[in-house]
């Protein structure tokens, strides 16, 4: 019996290498002969680039940049020689696990440090740049990203605006001339977990706002000024993609680099199950388990089980998800080929205890899929 284990990570609790080395101890003690290929992946959000970088021997190269809050912190990326690609993990210069609870301030957060490790990537001759954004602590469209690599966002005084989303709203002039002379030789791919639009109910603001400390009001501010940041692009470019698939992922910064920087959407999933050879070890495989921290009707939108989903009904391997909750809209995997759905918890919990046993949990989840796998397989 052949299964491979394919999950992202649990965020604040487990890295997706391991979630699947917990998945793994569990399915031994039930199936101890089963052949067990463990491929941790991402979905373009933080641990993406930790996924990458063991599947494919790339080098971590590390530079103090600026955080979201302004503050300097220092940020990882990634350099895979033989391919001239660099990886940067927005997650790692600008993301929400950077900044405590208490100091989240989603109208004055900035994505600059993104820029710069791009910056940085240009410097260093990449040919090819991959641009993980998922896990963003920003809502300012890729503003502060864009002004890292040289444009100039000016309001009616013929000023740079400040960092954050909320002053877009005062956004009278782009400058495009000082934007780095490289980025037009180079190919660039966002590789994102949502593919939802800049603006509107299912946007940036609406949709993910909240979750980085946006109150109603401040939804309501950000997604007009972003709004009005796409006009004044579409006004200078001649071309408007606000309602382009990815162009809402990361607070808009999928719309920045779509807009300016020529960029090519695809799910991360796909781009790290590429490089860690996912496709390949499905080949024969009896089952497949994937999960994340919360399954529900997000995840059809680009996150990590989906696109394990994806490709391993093209091989015809079953798929079992397990995540440390199953919210409002999960059942809709189903119809998309899912097997089962198992949630970690297995009695009344905090979030914080059961981010602090998820190993136990998703070892003890795992054991009990393969005594049931077992007895399902079974001749008669």
């Amino acid at each position: 019996m052949k299964i491979v284990i394919a999950p992202d990570s649990f965020k604040e609790s487990l890295t997706a290498a391991g979630v699947a080395r917990a998945l793994a101890r569990g399915l031994r003690q039930a199936l101890p002969e089963a052949e067990l290929i463990e491929c941790p992946l991402g979905d373009g959000g933080e641990g993406t680039l930790d996924a990458v970088l063991a599947a494919t021997g790339g080098e971590v190269r590390e530079r103090q940049v600026t955080g979201p809050l302004g503050e300097p912190v220092t940020a990882r990326w990634g350099w895979l020689a033989e391919q001239r690609t660099a990886f940067v993990e927005m997650a790692s210069a600008s993301g929400l696990e950077l900044v405590p609870k208490a100091r989240r301030d989603v109208l004055a957060a900035t994505s600059r440090g993104t820029g710069e490790l791009l910056h940085v990537a240009l410097d260093a001759g990449a040919e090819r740049l991959v641009l993980a954004i998922g896990g963003s602590a920003t809502n300012d469209g890729g503003a502060g990203l864009l002004q890292a690599l040289g444009v100039r966002l000016l309001d009616d005084r013929g000023q740079p605006l400040a960092p954050g989303g909320a002053a877009l709203a005062q956004l009278a002039r782009i400058e495009l001339a000082p934007l780095h002379p490289r980025l037009a030789e180079v190919e660039v791919v966002i590789a994102a977990d949502v593919d939802n639009p800049l603006c509107g109910p299912q946007g940036a603001s609406h949709i993910f706002g909240p979750q980085k400390g946006a109150s109603t009001t401040q939804v309501r501010q950000l997604d007009d000024a972003l709004a009005h940041f796409a006009s004044v692009t579409a006004a200078t470019l001649g071309r408007d993609v606000r309602e382009q698939p990815g162009a809402g992922a990361a607070g808009g910064v999928g719309f920045a680099a779509l807009a300016f920087l020529g960029a090519t959407f695809r799910p991360g999933v796909e781009v790290v199950a590429e490089l860690v050879g996912l496709e390949q070890a499905l080949l024969g495989a009896d089952l497949a388990l994937t999960g994340e921290g919360r399954l529900d009707g997000q995840t059809l939108r680009g996150k990590t089980p989906a696109g394990v989903l994806r490709l391993a009904r093209r091989h015809g391997v079953p798929v079992v998800a397990v995540a440390g909750s199953l919210g409002e809209g999960y059942d809709a995997l189903y119809e998309q080929g899912l097997a089962a759905a198992f949630s970690l918890v297995p009695g009344p919990l905090s979030l914080d205890e059961a981010v602090a046993q998820a190993d136990l949990l998703l070892e003890r989840t795992a054991r009990d899929i393969g005594r049931f796998w077992q007895v399902a397989k079974r001749p008669g």
